[in-house]
Formats: structure tokens, sequence, C-alpha cells
């Protein structure tokens, strides 16, 4: 639980004062968070493996918007910054998904995308993003699953309310 909440800290570094969170519970190896302005709720996890992160922590979450009408929205931030023009991939059990990224974060293409994403997620015992780094170094970042399914549905019952 410490280290969801150290996660927690410094992804919302940048949040205003004002945001007003509300820690929703942990489930597992994941957390779930609401914050009341704007409403936005989320699960987030830190890997299990991958490379130590050289500035900002890597994570997973799933986040839900209801003010922009966004459910289950998956992101990852990277542990390091990709080469430009390299895929990044999200592995599930046998299901490979191809990302959209940004040099640190990554998300799926679509809501379809997601949704087929958080399907996995509630089935899968854990997954694994990767890419190539700046350097040409492999960045393979690996999250267990055990509550993130319980995480994701409590963050949508959060932001229902």
């Amino acid at each position: 639980m410490r280290a969801i909440l150290l996660l927690l800290t410094q992804f919302l570094a940048v949040a205003p004062v004002a945001a007003q969170l509300q820690t929703v519970g942990v489930y597992g190896q994941w957390g779930t968070f609401k914050r009341d302005r704007p409403l936005y709720c989320y699960a987030i996890a830190e890997p299990y493996a991958g490379p130590r992160a050289r500035d900002a922590k890597p994570f997973a979450s799933v986040g839900t918007w209801p003010g922009r009408r966004v459910k289950s929205q998956v992101h990852f931030r990277l542990s390091r910054e990709k080469r430009e023009g390299s895929a990044v991939l999200l592995k599930i059990a046998d299901r490979t998904f191809q990302m959209l990224a940004g040099k640190r974060d990554a998300w799926a293409a679509d809501p379809t995308a997601d949704a087929q994403i958080v399907a996995a997620m509630r089935s899968g015992v854990d997954m694994t993003i990767e890419t190539r780094a700046a350097n040409g170094a492999l960045i393979r970042n690996s999250y267990r699953l055990q509550g993130a399914a319980t995480a994701i549905d409590a963050a949508a019952i959060a932001c229902a309310k």
C-alpha cells in the first residue's frame, strides 16, 4: 500500500492543491482514487519489474472522467523516454495491443481498444508493456493484475455517484 500511495503522490505532483484527492481503496496490487474537481476516478498500479525510472515513476492506470464522457481509459507512464518511431506493445496473456505513445506515455488507440484491454486485464495474471528507449535499450514494465478488476470497478462506481 505504501508503494501505491507513494506512486500516487508522484502522479499528482502537478495537480492543483484544490483537487481534493480521496482514497477509495487498495485492492491487491492496485489502488483506486477519486478527485473532485474536475471529477476524475482511476485505478493505478506500479510495475513489479522493469528498468529503474530516471525521473518520473512508471505506472499503469485506468481512468474515468464523467464530465468528458470517458470511461475506463487505459494510460501508461513508461519508465524511460521511448525512441521516436518505436512501437509500444502491451501484452496480456496471449493478446498483444499496439498502443499510441508520446515520449513517456502510452494509451489505447480508441475506446474500443480501451474496452478490449480492460477485458483482458480482468482475466489476466499480469501484463507487460514494452518499447525501445531513446538509447535503443529495451523498456519492459510488468504489472500484476491481482486486484485490477476490483480497482477498475471501484473507480467507475466512485465516479457514478
